[in-house]
């Protein structure tokens, strides 16, 4: 499927948290919500992306946005990575990555010269409206939580986006 553009509407997210507590995205109408998709807990690159987003976190919130980060892992999994890193933020499982491929995070990758099928790291700013606000395709871990914040920061000005 293709990935959502700005202006697209947000595909619907209702995923579990580490304790079975389902999240919508649709609850969150009124509010920004920053979905990123990434492969794996407690790898590097999803650590140093995890971290980034750990650690502008309260200047998210600032603005009324929350953070949601997905993955096909499951609860326990996220629970340890949200407690080994002081993630202050909700992690998602999205196992069978149904969401993933709803926003084109799902598709072919190679590594090492072998080619499968994964999650295709990237984000997505959904404003207040449910509408994609931003867009990242194709995400570079480090330094890309201070890109979201910028992102935000520019939607909530009085020039708008």
């Amino acid at each position: 499927m293709s990935m959502p553009q700005a202006g697209d509407l947000a595909p619907e997210v209702a995923l579990p948290d580490e304790h079975g507590t389902v999240h919508r995205l649709s609850d969150r109408r009124g509010s920004w919500t920053v979905v990123y998709f990434y492969p794996k807990d407690d790898t590097p690159g999803c650590t140093t992306e995890a971290c980034g987003f750990r650690d502008v976190n309260a200047d998210l919130e600032g603005l009324d946005a929350r953070v949601w980060g997905i993955s096909p892992d499951g609860a326990g999994s996220h629970a340890a990575f949200r407690a080994k890193f002081g993630l202050p933020f909700t992690l998602l499982s999205d196992e069978d990555h149904a969401v993933a491929e709803a926003f084109g995070a799902w598709g072919e990758k190679r590594n090492y010269g072998k080619t499968y099928m994964g999650i295709i790291r990237s984000s997505f700013l959904v404003g207040p409206d449910g509408r994609v606000a931003r867009a990242w395709p194709s995400v570079k871990a480090d330094g890309h939580a201070d890109q979201v914040l910028e992102a935000l920061r520019t939607a909530n000005s009085p020039a708008g986006p």
